[in-house]
């Protein structure tokens, strides 16, 4: 991922939507195990970004590669703030999850609001530390 598309893996990341009313909310109902797991990690971006919670999100949410190719800690922590104010609604749906082979890795199918219309979208997701964290679309 290039420093030029990780404005718009974040916005995808944490399911940016514009020009739409505000709100928050996420699904990962009907997932099981592993996939839960995974698919937990994109609701759980998503409510910290609802809570503006962009320290928590670079440290907890995102993978290591993510927040060093933002600039580090304080580089990421600017460039959620920035993301953050461009949110009008953080609906999201996680309609499913495939697991990768080696079972570390996986890709979300995640619906979201985008101006004004439902999109969907793939977030990638990687295992760190025990831990399932998005790396970008």
């Amino acid at each position: 991922m290039t420093l030029r598309s990780l404005p718009a893996a974040l916005g995808i990341a944490l399911c940016a939507t514009a020009l739409a009313g505000c709100g928050t909310s996420s699904t990962t109902v009907g997932f099981k195990g592993t996939e839960h797991t995974a698919a937990e990690a994109v609701a759980n971006l998503a409510s910290a970004a609802s809570a503006g919670e962009g320290s928590k999100i670079c440290d907890d949410y995102l993978t290591r590669a993510t927040v060093a190719a933002l600039g580090g800690h304080k580089g990421c922590e600017k460039a959620i703030k920035d993301q953050l104010a461009e949110i009008d609604n953080l609906e999201v749906s996680v309609t499913s999850v495939k697991l990768a082979p080696d079972g570390h890795s996986a890709t979300a199918q995640v619906r979201s609001i985008y101006a004004g219309k439902t999109k969907a979208r793939a977030v990638a997701l990687l295992e760190e530390d025990g831990s399932w964290k998005v790396s970008g679309p």
